[in-house]
């Protein structure tokens, strides 16, 4: 007969549980990463047509701009999970505001294109970090039954991220005619990160974390927050779990590490999940990154005027676009339990490519009347069916 431990009767107790206010306000503070990194896609797309203009920047170096934000992020969601597995969910969960603070301050204060892109980076280390600790974080804070749509919702972030950083950007556009609005662009990341990490100081560790390594009190104290009408029985099993040997309490089989998710029984999983992530990313960040940049190239002002006026009609077109992406989102909430994750992933990239054929047939018809429109329906349908696959 297999005992069962304190802290398996802590995870028990927890999943059980009711989801309450304290949990839904966690989870709020856990959307920061996927938030800011809707909010910096759009912001520095909006941005870039400023940047060009004032550093007189090469085509090649401004894809190596975009290319920043995604690969700090690739960086920090490297490091973010062991880190956080040794210091703690908390302790990363402030550390990336912190960089994302950094990252935004340098940015705004760029006076080049490596000081830009150094940066972003430094961004995207900060979201990057965050994505795999946060989500490990809400994971273990809310119970059993609702950990999966508060992991979808999360997701949702993204796209409310990108529709925030429209209304900023837009106000920003129309109130303030000037050229060096795209650093108060940036600006705004930095403050948006700093909010996040003055209300995150508040918020208790993973008392799952704490468990693990031998925090009793601090674990008992935070699980008491979670669930506080389980005072007694968390005290209780708490002291139990503290009584025990060190040795027996915490210590786990050793971790596989990353070679398991390559072996025979999780490979074919390992490529499902991954594969189409990637290929989603490479499309998602390039459209999300560039659109301001397109539609100001096909000029969707349809009047003279000078560079904040193209770049307000930039930024109007894909606001709209954006908005799909949580019409898409909500869609999904519906599809998928009612289709399956599968069937609507392969639903969703079927149409992504067919969006993208949209923008293509587009592209070779720049004098027809078809050719905004088509770009606009490339451009929506894409978006719609992004959210789609979660």
């Amino acid at each position: 007969m297999v005992e069962i431990t304190p802290s398996q009767r802590l995870t028990s107790l927890l999943d059980g549980s009711p989801l309450k206010p304290i949990q839904r306000w966690l989870w709020v503070l856990s959307t920061g990463g996927t938030l800011l990194d809707g909010f910096v896609i759009f912001a520095l797309g909006v941005a870039m047509p400023l940047i060009i203009a004032e550093f007189h920047i090469a085509p090649e170096v401004v894809g190596l701009i975009g290319a920043a934000l995604v690969l700090g992020a690739v960086f920090g969601a490297g490091i973010g999970g062991p880190v956080a597995d040794r210091l703690g969910r908390k302790r990363l969960m402030l550390a990336d505001m912190i960089i994302i603070v950094a990252g935004a301050a340098t940015s705004a204060l760029a006076n080049g294109a490596m000081m830009l892109f150094v940066g972003q980076f430094l961004v995207g280390v900060g979201v990057g970090i965050d994505f795999p600790v946060s989500s490990t974080y809400i994971s273990e804070v809310s119970p059993k039954r609702s950990r999966s749509r508060m992991m979808v919702a999360t997701i949702a972030c993204q796209s409310v991220g990108m529709l925030l950083a429209a209304v900023i950007t837009l106000v920003l556009l129309k109130n303030v005619a000037s050229a060096q609005n795209w650093r108060l662009f940036l600006t705004t990341e930095g403050i948006i990160a700093l909010l996040f990490f003055l209300l995150r100081l508040s918020e208790p560790d993973s008392p799952h974390w704490l468990m693990t390594r031998g925090k009793f009190a601090e674990a008992a104290h935070a699980f008491i927050r979670i669930m506080p009408e389980q005072r007694g029985a968390v005290l209780q099993l708490t002291s139990s779990a503290g009584e025990q040997s060190p040795v027996n309490s915490v210590a786990q089989a050793k971790a596989p590490g990353l070679t398991i998710l390559f072996s025979r029984p999780y490979r074919a999983r390992t490529v499902l999940v991954a594969v189409p992530w990637f290929l989603m990313d490479i499309a998602t960040y390039g459209v999300g990154l560039f659109t301001p940049i397109i539609l100001g190239a096909i000029d969707i002002s349809g009047r003279e005027g000078g560079l904040i006026t193209h770049d307000l009609a930039a930024a109007k077109g894909s606001a709209a676009i954006d908005l799909f992406l949580l019409f898409g989102f909500l869609l999904g909430i519906w599809a998928v339990p009612r289709f399956g994750r599968i069937r609507m992933q392969v639903i969703g990239f079927g149409c992504m490519a067919v969006g993208m054929l949209i923008l293509m047939t587009a592209v070779q018809l720049p004098n027809s009347r078809l050719h905004i429109p088509l770009v606009f329906a490339g451009f929506i349908l894409f978006q719609l069916v992004d959210e789609r696959r979660a």
